[in-house]
């Protein structure tokens, strides 16, 4: 296994898969250089350089920069799915689908309900997502929770460089629409990344630490602070269930509720608002279906109702941080019926 980073496990996954099938395709804006480019030394792969290297490999009929127009790109990659390719479409930040929210709501996610199964698209989203990069409130949104509403789409987040391999391999396989959210606080992380063939089924969570004491639950970038919060409460004698969901859409209904059934005690933790998302949609599920199970109220630590603050002190207040973990998980382990904390 070859050590390498988050972009570089998603730029590995993208060749391989296009050397694998002539039909996958790449279409974004500035996915190849931008500007007209041709090609050659201003072919950087787009902004995050995920898509490097491809344009000269593929050539400029399977790698295609597109107009500054989302709407355009999404609109063109549903075209081309129902005709037989599987193309994989970048939109530069996760806060632009709101430009393309009619082709992904009311087209690709309909397509194969509205034909009786008949017609199938292929889809592949690709999108960055996230705040920690202090790039202010229109580009840092998380805005998976917004996409897990939507029937028809299976959405997918990434917590590392294995984890990107896996689950992008599985998409672009996938013959429904994927939105894949990618953490753009993460392209640098580094960790070893399976050579070859590899796999991750969608709808299967990964345990990411095991314990008895309380169950944090959570996806993409927070995976890392829940594991730090985990391992810093294990020199204190007590041990975290962490859940990395991997999908919200099929969602691992089954290890929520198995490791609650376990610890008794649930923590959710998300980078989406509290209103009406992950967090709360999880936290209703366990209070259905786990609620004789539970030893405490169930805890959510989720941004503020906010937009993603710009100034760099307040973007790290905004964001959940490994102390809050700690300290929720030390507040329930104390909760006593009555207590009024």
């Amino acid at each position: 296994m070859a050590v390498m980073q988050l972009r570089e496990a998603i730029n590995l996954t993208l060749r391989e898969e296009m050397d694998r099938d002539p039909t996958v395709m790449l279409l974004g804006e500035d996915i190849v250089g931008g500007m007209g480019t041709a090609g050659g030394p201003e072919a950087i792969g787009g902004i995050w350089k995920t898509s490097e290297g491809l344009f000269d490999r593929f050539g400029a009929g399977r790698v295609i920069d597109t107009p500054i127009s989302e709407s355009a790109i999404i609109g063109a990659a549903a075209g081309a799915a129902l005709t037989g390719k599987r193309p994989v479409a970048e939109i530069m930040f996760a806060d632009f689908v709101g430009v393309c929210m009619d082709q992904i709501w009311n087209q690709i996610a309909k397509f194969r309900y509205m034909f009786g199964g008949k017609s199938r698209c292929p889809v592949v989203i690709r999108v960055a997502y996230g705040a920690g990069r202090n790039a202010g409130p229109q580009h840092s949104q998380a805005v998976y929770g917004l996409m897990t509403a939507i029937p028809g789409l299976k959405i997918v987040v990434p917590s590392s460089p294995a984890e990107a391999k896996g689950l992008l391999t599985t998409a672009i396989r996938d013959d429904d629409p994927v939105l894949f959210f990618e953490p753009k606080a993460l392209y640098a992380m580094r960790e070893e990344v399976p050579a070859g063939e590899y796999l991750i089924p969608f709808g299967h969570a990964r345990t990411v630490r095991e314990g008895h004491d309380v169950t944090i639950v959570t996806i993409g970038q927070l995976v890392a602070t829940a594991a730090k919060a985990a391992d810093a409460l294990a020199n204190e004698g007590i041990s975290c269930d962490v859940i990395d969901l991997r999908t919200t859409s099929p969602l691992d209904e089954e290890a929520i509720l198995d490791s609650v059934e376990l610890t008794g005690r649930l923590i959710v933790l998300d980078e989406n608002g509290p209103r009406c998302g992950l967090a709360a949609d999880i936290a209703a599920l366990v209070g259905e279906k786990a609620f004789s199970a539970l030893r405490a109220p169930v805890k959510m630590i989720t941004p503020p109702h906010t937009p993603v603050p710009f100034a760099v002190e307040l973007e790290r207040a905004y964001l959940p941080q490994v102390d809050t973990v700690e300290q929720a998980v030390r507040a329930l382990l104390a909760f006593r019926e009555g207590d009024p904390r």
